[in-house]
């Protein structure tokens, strides 16, 4: 079994708030859709879709003002894109949000899928980010902990499915807005707070494993000595 050794890398909350873009990032994030909801109600669908648009780009126009990482609010300009297409295929504002709410849904299923298979994907996302190998799927209780992680994330997205799709069948597209903000970055910091616990909880598994790994190894050499002494 291979123990990954390196366990000070870690990842802290701080570090999870500043891949999405920091706080600013959140509240950009949430802009669009407030602007979509406002004007669909008041204006209609294409000048909603236009506001949309426009909001996104001037998110996008004032991080390269300012210099600060434009990746969160170009992949934001392009999931507001993609939304407003839906929407304007559809011909129907509600559809704005239809691929946020199947997104949630495959998301979910992918996630409960890979515990019941055991291979809890938020471990395999931890090894990918810190560079560390898969010698963790050796560890029961990191495992475990990788497991709780998880279920933490199917419970975020099969709650954004099951409520949005039920506000969506229902034609309610300025609560759709309102569950759309309200579901997306609290539950997302909630759920990265309880990875974050998991991780630590692994991360603490691995290293007693190692320690375990590296007594027992060092018992048996000395066995082995004590062997060698007395033959000779």
């Amino acid at each position: 079994m291979t123990i990954p050794s390196n366990t000070t890398n870690r990842t802290s909350p701080e570090r999870l708030l500043a891949q999405a873009g920091g706080v600013s990032g959140v509240i950009y994030s949430s802009l669009p859709v407030v602007t979509f909801v406002t004007a669909s109600s008041l204006l209609g669908l294409l000048p909603a879709i236009g506001s949309a648009l426009g909001v996104a780009v001037l998110v996008l126009l004032w991080r390269m003002i300012r210099r600060e990482s434009t990746k969160p609010a170009f992949s934001g300009f392009m999931g507001v894109a993609v939304c407003a297409l839906i929407a304007y295929a559809m011909g129907e504002s509600k559809g704005y949000f239809l691929l946020g709410i199947w997104m949630s849904l495959l998301w979910a299923v992918v996630f409960a899928v890979s515990v019941l298979i055991r291979r809890p994907l938020v471990g395999y996302i931890w090894s990918w980010a810190s560079g560390r190998d898969r010698g963790w799927r050796g560890v029961p209780r990191a495992v475990y902990a990788f497991d709780i992680a998880t279920l933490g994330w199917i419970l975020v997205f099969g709650a954004r499915y099951v409520v949005q799709q039920l506000l969506y069948n229902a034609d309610q597209t300025g609560w759709l807005g309102v569950a759309r903000i309200a579901m997306g970055w609290p539950l997302t910091a909630l759920a990265a707070l309880v990875t974050y616990a998991a991780i630590k909880a692994a991360q603490r598994a691995i290293s007693a494993a190692g320690n375990a790994t590296d007594s027992g190894s060092a018992a048996a050499g000395g066995a082995q000595i004590d062997v060698d002494t007395g033959l000779n």
